[in-house]
């Protein structure tokens, strides 16, 4: 035991290609078969320590799970279950944890499951525990899985920094989403982020992905660390952070900011992966350079020149639609996709993303009519009433305008617009008298003195997290809506569900005639061309 524990200790420092190198040396020695022969008459007679760590070393070290050997631990283990200790246990569900399913294997998870269930109160250990719940799994019951809660909690006092990142990812293999042992965990990390590797950071944001935790204090605190010190990590690492923080929604804006700048000074190093990974959490975190975003823009524009002989049909549509969403117009690009278009190389017919496709093209098209510096706002937008079609979230915003307003012939629901746009609600008002005016007296004619209220009723997940900062294509939609003619007004929709009726009817007078309806709000990117 203590020879293949010794061996496996010196095998898992070795780097991948080492590793090979010395997996096949170890096979191929004759006194490692000798070693085999050995563990395999003395398994019966193996004290319960050895026998665990023994099974965890042949493992770990390679030797295939159908052999004899592993095959015949894994019953040994079996047989002497009830005799374990909790370490031992632990060393054995992290094991389990490794092999494949088979009826060996299966028979003894069975039994270990049941063991842990019986010995959790009795576990003091955090390491342990982790362990534990790391090797339990997906599938173990919602019952042992709370037991474990429990256990954990009670010791949660005796943290520390490297249990709170292993227990981080115990629950992720748990697929269980304990907010009390998250909070405890993400307190720990905030106060020793400066232990860290970046690693670990993407590693935690990515945890945070799966089991739909939301801590803007924790993503904050390691967006700030990892700008703090970006000086010390590789660009590529950076954007696999903004990536990993994408994918929750998180926008760490200095840190964008601060990767921004490198782009710009040495663009080189952005391959057509990075390129495109930079394009889509750019975009769809609407995060625009506050100072030289025109040369942002263009240094990413001359990159994805750079690769258009090679770029797949799909990665050029993803590529300039994000530039799109961002209010920058690819102008070579564009080119080379309306090309494709015409000739209908673009959108085969048997791509299973062809209707995702079909729509970034609209809004590409979309894009270069309205965010032409050439386009001028129309003196009338068609429209189309779709007012029977009205959701049954917004009843509520319905019966409050009726209330507010005295009438429904005085706004428009659920209307259609070109470009594929529609409004939750359209309010005309006079901007002289700040009035509002019935819809039929201001249909067939343009009136400059009429203002167009647009309401949009949006989901929390529109916006970035933590924030009221609306998310690429929702700023994509204001900024066309506003070119279009319209004031847009945002509102957040569960807030508005949970308010009083009364206090939903104020909050809509609040938006309607406060002095702030009557001057456009610029989107950020709104400028860029």
């Amino acid at each position: 035991t203590n020879c293949l524990t010794t061996a496996w200790r010196l095998f898992r420092s070795l780097s991948e290609d080492q590793q090979r190198y010395e997996k096949q040396l170890i096979f191929e020695h004759p006194v490692f078969v000798k070693l085999c022969q050995q563990l395999l008459q003395d398994a019966r007679r193996m004290t319960r320590g050895d026998l665990v760590f023994s099974l965890h070393a042949v493992v770990n070290l390679g030797v295939p799970q159908n052999t004899l050997l592993v095959q015949t631990l894994v019953r040994v283990c079996q047989e002497k279950l009830n005799q374990l200790d909790n370490r031992c246990i632990s060393v054995l569900a992290t094991t389990l944890a490794g092999l494949d399913k088979d009826k060996n294997v299966s028979a003894l998870q069975a039994g270990l499951q049941l063991l842990v269930e019986q010995r959790i109160p009795s576990i003091r250990d955090l390491f342990i525990l982790q362990n534990l719940m790391k090797c339990i799994g997906k599938d173990a019951p919602v019952f042992l899985k709370k037991k474990l809660e429990v256990a954990v909690l009670k010791e949660i006092d005796h943290l520390t920094f490297q249990n709170a990142l292993r227990l981080f990812l115990a629950l992720l293999e748990m697929n269980y989403c304990s907010i009390p042992i998250l909070n405890a965990c993400s307190k720990k990390i905030q106060e020793n982020v400066h232990d860290t590797q970046i690693w670990q950071l993407i590693l935690v944001l990515e945890t945070c992905y799966s089991l739909q935790y939301r801590n803007v204090k924790l993503f904050s605190a390691l967006a700030d660390y990892v700008n703090s010190t970006a000086c010390l990590w590789d660009k590529r690492q950076i954007i696999l952070f903004i990536s990993a923080s994408e994918t929750l929604g998180f926008q760490p804006s200095e840190l964008m900011g601060t990767f921004a700048k490198k782009v710009t000074e040495d663009p080189e190093f952005l391959n057509l992966k990075n390129l495109l990974i930079v394009l889509r959490v750019y975009s769809r975190l609407n995060y625009v350079p506050q100072s030289e975003n025109h040369l942002f823009f263009e240094t990413l524009h001359s990159c994805l020149n750079k690769y258009l002989p090679q770029i797949s049909n799909t990665d050029l549509l993803k590529a300039v639609y994000s530039f799109c969403i961002l209010g920058y117009l690819p102008h070579r690009a564009l080119d080379v996709l309306l090309q494709k278009d015409s000739s209908n190389e673009l959108l085969p017919s048997d791509d299973l993303y062809k209707e995702q496709n079909e729509n970034m093209l609209c809004c590409v098209k979309a894009c270069m009519e309205l965010d032409s510096p050439s386009f001028t706002k129309p003196a009338l937008v068609p429209t189309e009433d779709l007012s029977l079609l009205v959701s049954l979230n917004l009843r509520k915003a319905r019966e409050a305008l009726i209330e507010l307003l005295g009438d429904e012939n005085m706004f428009r629901e659920n209307v259609q617009l070109p470009y594929k746009y529609h409004i939750d609600f359209e309010i005309r008002m006079d901007s002289d008298t700040k009035k509002v005016l019935p819809i039929a007296a201001t249909d067939d004619h343009a009136d400059s003195s009429v203002q167009r209220l647009a309401f949009l009723f949006v989901p929390l997940s529109a916006f970035c997290v933590g924030t009221m900062h609306p998310q690429g294509k929702l700023a994509m939609k204001k900024r066309h809506l506003n070119k279009l003619g319209y004031h847009v007004i945002l509102v957040l929709n569960k807030k508005f569900q949970e308010m009083r009726n009364e206090d939903a009817v104020e909050f809509l007078k609040e938006k309607i005639y406060s002095e702030n309806a009557f001057h456009f709000s610029e989107v950020t990117v709104q400028d860029n061309n």
